[in-house]
């Protein structure tokens, strides 16, 4: 159905409790824990709306399997992650070869974003999608490199 948007997600971990620990200082808000099924579930965003929500389940070293989701969040917030995740002693990661001192821009969608790791090794990424055109020569670049590309094509 096109209309249709996510409502959850999960990832596996090896240590649940580790796992509900590094969530919780992503200030998610744990909804329920199974500890006979060893799974945790967190609201994202408002808790109140109860629009998304993140499942974290315990697996064994040989089932687990990293992952990858995305935070959508906006401009202005995403300019405040890397003090966010410092705050929090949580480290960005480089991504597509770029280092981590500014948001990285995915031209085709276009969309800045930042990358960093839960303890599992699981790729989480903090994103919000720009309101430029898409581009996608620019490839991957830094989000000063995209602003110059902005600009150049607006001449």
């Amino acid at each position: 159905m096109k209309n249709a948007r996510l409502y959850e997600t999960h990832v596996q971990s090896t240590n649940l409790e580790r796992s509900i620990a590094f969530y919780k200082k992503l200030d998610l808000e744990l909804a329920y824990v199974l500890n006979d099924r060893r799974a945790a579930f967190f609201w994202i965003g408002d808790p109140s709306v109860k629009e998304f929500m993140l499942g974290a389940w315990e697996v064994n070293e040989e089932e687990f399997r990293k992952s990858h989701f995305a935070f959508h969040v906006s401009f202005e917030e995403l300019l405040q992650i890397p003090d966010f995740l410092k705050k929090r002693e949580i480290s960005l990661i480089p991504s597509f070869g770029l280092d981590t001192t500014e948001p990285v821009v995915h031209g085709w969608m276009p969309a800045a974003c930042y990358y960093f790791l839960d303890p599992d090794g699981n790729t989480l990424e903090y994103i919000s999608v720009l309101e430029d055109e898409p581009n996608q020569a620019a490839g991957v670049v830094h989000l000063s490199s995209w602003n110059k590309v902005i600009k150049k094509d607006a001449f």
